[in-house]
């Protein structure tokens, strides 16, 4: 046991140092059961600076269809872009994968 524990110890420590930072998303996605409605034609406010960026206003699946506005938003890191929302028809399946930070 006394040899168990320290090993334990370690293991613990390294997995945090290594994930750290880290945001995992979930890329399996949601079935829906329609396709979204037409996008909406959002006017780009000026940028406010500051290193953000704009991520344009999408149809997101929250048990339904909702639109979330055009926002601008700062990068997690740097050489991060962002990746829109996905909707994917597969196997007589429509999916919804939310965007994210690559």
């Amino acid at each position: 046991m006394k040899t168990i524990l320290p090993k334990l110890g370690l293991f613990a420590a390294t997995v945090g140092l290594l994930t750290a930072g880290c945001v995992v998303y979930p890329d399996d996605g949601v079935d829906v059961y329609s396709d979204p409605p037409p996008l909406i034609v959002e006017t780009i406010p000026p940028d406010p600076g500051g290193g953000v960026v704009w991520v344009g206003g999408e149809w997101a699946w929250h048990d339904h269809w909702v639109w979330e506005k055009g926002h601008y938003d700062r990068p997690p890191h740097p050489g991060a872009r962002w990746v829109p929302h996905q909707y994917v028809h597969h196997g007589g399946r429509r999916t919804y994968i939310h965007g994210r930070w690559q």
